[in-house]
């Protein structure tokens, strides 16, 4: 009867415990933008990313840990002179805070978000004809975003405003990333 009791309350408690703590991968696309005034044109490119998070659950609040690896692409023109094409890529740090506006029970709920993200760009590509541009590798974002859980499957959307001025060499490049995100849950 002793082991019977044990076995149902170490049931009850991991039960508990996967409903407090989930964690999973996650898959990413996103759209770079470039915000800047000191360039006569600039277009974005799209590109994709995956991570894994770990997601704490109190009640109706949550906060959200993320660490995987990202890539951007985008590109920045002036008359007369030419145009540079940037590829970034590197890893790529989040932590969310959140509330779960409608919360489904079992079946998921309906969040909004916001947080702040962090990039080290580790491989940085620039094609330019004329010469060599400098490139700042860490990046600074807050974002906010909506999502919804049902089941065991999250998406999200999230907008990236980076803070981060990219471009060392005086002009003012930053970026605005659409972020499009599907994850699995284990627990």
């Amino acid at each position: 009867m002793k082991k019977f009791i044990l076995a149902a309350l170490l049931c009850i408690s991991i039960n508990g415990f996967a409903q407090l703590i989930q964690f999973g991968p996650q898959f990413s696309s996103n759209i770079t933008s470039v915000i800047t005034d000191d360039f006569s044109s600039k277009s974005s490119g799209s590109d994709v990313g995956f991570a894994g998070f770990v997601r704490v659950n109190l009640l109706l609040f949550y906060g959200q840990g993320e660490f995987g690896y990202t890539s951007s692409k985008f590109s920045v023109s002036q008359t007369g002179i030419g145009e540079t094409e940037y590829t970034l890529g590197g890893t790529d740090a989040t932590l969310i805070a959140g509330f779960k506006v409608v919360p489904l029970g079992k079946l998921g709920n309906i969040r909004v978000f916001v947080g702040y993200n962090w990039k080290n760009y580790s491989d940085i590509k620039a094609s330019n004809s004329l010469n060599y541009i400098a490139f700042e590798k860490n990046n600074s974002s807050f974002l906010g975003g909506a999502g919804v859980d049902l089941w065991r499957f999250t998406v999200d959307y999230r907008y990236l405003a980076g803070v981060t001025d990219l471009d060392p060499s005086g002009r003012s490049i930053k970026t605005g990333i659409s972020n499009f995100s599907v994850g699995f849950k284990f627990l």
